[in-house]
């Protein structure tokens, strides 16, 4: 205790030195700095087109390889001729944008009046709330961002998720709809993928249970040669690949069937939420232990790629892209191999059940609480919450997201079109031999924005390479969803961020390298027994507690 009282002081100097030194450094000597307080101004001045041009400074990521000023971009174009104000832009590039914003946030002198992609995690947002950086939003939200504030009054979970233990919003949020609850896209990550041209050669049908998974797995490795020659595969047959604790590329979904049918999707925090709403640790349950020994007996039978612990996206990818894979597992087929018209979605397996552990956070769809801040140095946020409120359009959405209509290059993810009531709405156009993610780098701009369910069909079509994963979510997973809870999306205290990280360092490390080990080497039960202590040791029941924490004050509301 003496320790962490001592950790929390030296924690509270530092944090006062740093707010002292940003006050005083910066290329431009003193700046002065919002204290935080609304500042009013006449609705009337925020009318989009403003009489008088104004100009307001922001910083953005770009992908390499892409437009380097934003300006350029046609999204930011039509902004500027709609609202009349220029935004005064710094950009960096993706790959080195962790490294230069921490800089940038600590130099005043240059620091712009918003940070349209920040990205920032729950750590990051109060720690530069707590250093003054960065100014709450809740009230400006509320006065000048009616966009954002229908999305808020709709789905109040939003504002929620936004919303600090102190009742502060210090980001703009990025949501995208696609699906909710048990249907939402994002339920399922780690999908897996087998090849059905195999399965047809062999005649043999897609495994519904583990047992019948081995048989399968046997047999592409029994008849290799046959299939090498059948399908002209030039490299060795490899029955299943994945990467290891490697997020949408990992196996978990393999063994959500064991025990009582909690799995391990959760590979970051190794967490569930029971039906009585209970936080557990998958990792320490039976169904894990029994799972785990379930793998090392395919590793044994060489019907596991004995690369997937080790290799790079690259390789992974490469292999797969040659033919050589049975089973695979990525967010889409796609991403893996060439011809994914042969493949098949791979059905929840039955052991001791059957069941599909939808992935935490997963129900209120695609989230990120830190994506957009406006910082101390502005000087009329007002203006400036309300020009970021545009971006929340029905219509501008969908583009920021995903890209627009009527460039002048062969780049087009959209056409304009009309919706059935003969309004205007974006239809995705045919890309061609196009990559859809090269266009949408291309194109977009990202930053703080919403796309809700309601809006397909009515202001902007569905992405077609969302729509068919939505299509297999609903088909081969969501009725396998037997569990009640998903962990939400919460804003934990920086005490308990702080506290949470620290712990979690240490027995994420365990688990993920004890998964490793023990898929490839195997195990026993004082193995078990020891490793079990050993997450102990970690402080897992601190870290649960803590999660239980903000489940409770969740769902008490």
């Amino acid at each position: 205790m003496k320790n962490k009282v001592y950790r929390r002081i030296c924690a509270a100097i530092l944090s006062a030195a740093m707010a002292f030194g940003l006050a005083a450094c910066g290329n431009g000597g003193n700046v002065e700095l919002n204290n935080g307080e609304m500042q009013q101004v006449d609705l009337a001045e925020l009318e989009f087109p403003l009489k008088e041009k104004a100009t307001l400074t922001g910083m953005i990521s770009y992908p390499a390889n892409t437009e380097s000023n934003p300006n350029n971009r046609t999204i930011f174009k039509r902004l500027q001729e709609e609202t009349n104000v220029e935004i005064e832009w710094t950009a960096i590039q993706a790959d080195q944008w962790g490294d230069k914003i921490t800089l940038a946030m600590a130099n005043l002198g240059t620091l712009t009046d918003f940070i349209f992609t920040a990205n920032f995690s729950d750590n990051d947002l109060l720690r530069y709330a707590d250093q003054g950086v960065i100014i709450p939003l809740e009230q400006y939200i509320d006065a000048y961002m009616p966009k954002l504030k229908a999305v808020f009054d709709k789905y109040p979970e939003y504002r929620k998720m936004c919303t600090d233990v102190n009742g502060h919003i210090w980001a703009l949020p990025w949501i995208e709809q696609l699906g909710s609850e048990k249907t939402a896209i994002q339920t399922v990550s780690e999908m897996g993928f087998i090849n059905k041209k195999w399965l047809d050669y062999l005649n043999l049908e897609v495994p519904q249970t583990v047992d019948e998974f081995e048989q399968v797995l046997m047999a592409f490795r029994d008849h290799a040669d046959e299939l090498q020659e059948q399908f002209h595969i030039d490299g060795s047959i490899i029955p299943m690949s994945c990467i290891v604790n490697d997020g949408s590329q990992d196996m978990a979904l393999l063994i959500n069937g064991f025990g009582e049918g909690y799995g391990d999707n959760d590979q970051g925090r190794h967490i569930a939420v029971t039906d009585d709403k209970q936080v557990i640790c998958t990792a320490t349950q039976q169904g894990f232990k029994d799972g785990i020994a379930w793998l090392h007996k395919l590793y044994t039978e060489g019907l596991l790629d004995p690369e997937a612990f080790t290799q790079e996206w690259s390789t992974y990818v490469s292999k797969g892209k040659s033919g050589r894979y049975g089973v695979c597992f990525s967010w889409d087929d796609a991403n893996i191999v060439d011809d994914f018209s042969g493949w098949v979605p791979l059905p929840a397996l039955t052991a001791d059940t059957r069941n599909v552990t939808p992935e935490n956070g997963s129900f209120t769809s695609g989230f990120d609480r830190g994506r957009c801040v406006v910082t101390a140095v502005a000087k009329n946020p007002a203006l400036v919450c309300a020009w970021l409120d545009q971006m929340y359009d029905p219509f501008q959405s969908p583009q920021n997201n995903w890209g627009t209509y009527g460039e002048d290059d062969d780049f087009d993810i959209f056409e304009l079109s009309e919706n059935a009531q003969g309004e205007r709405m974006l239809k995705h156009a045919p890309l061609g031999d196009a990559s859809p993610v090269e266009v949408r780098e291309a194109e977009s701009v990202n930053g703080p924005l919403a796309v809700l369910d309601e809006y397909y069909d009515v202001y902007v079509t569905c992405p077609d390479d969302a729509q068919y994963r939505l299509d297999w979510i609903r088909d081969y997973y969501t009725p396998d969803m037997k569990m009640k809870y998903v962990y939400p999306n919460v804003f934990m205290s920086q005490e308990d961020t702080e506290e949470l990280s620290n712990l979690q360092t240490d027995i994420t490390k365990k688990i993920n390298a004890t998964r490793s080990e023990w898929i490839m080497n195997g195990f026993s039960d004082a193995d078990w027994d020891e490793y079990l202590q050993s997450l102990d040791a970690y402080g897992l029941e601190d870290l649960l507690a803590i999660f239980q924490k903000y489940l409770d004050a969740y769902y008490a509301e």
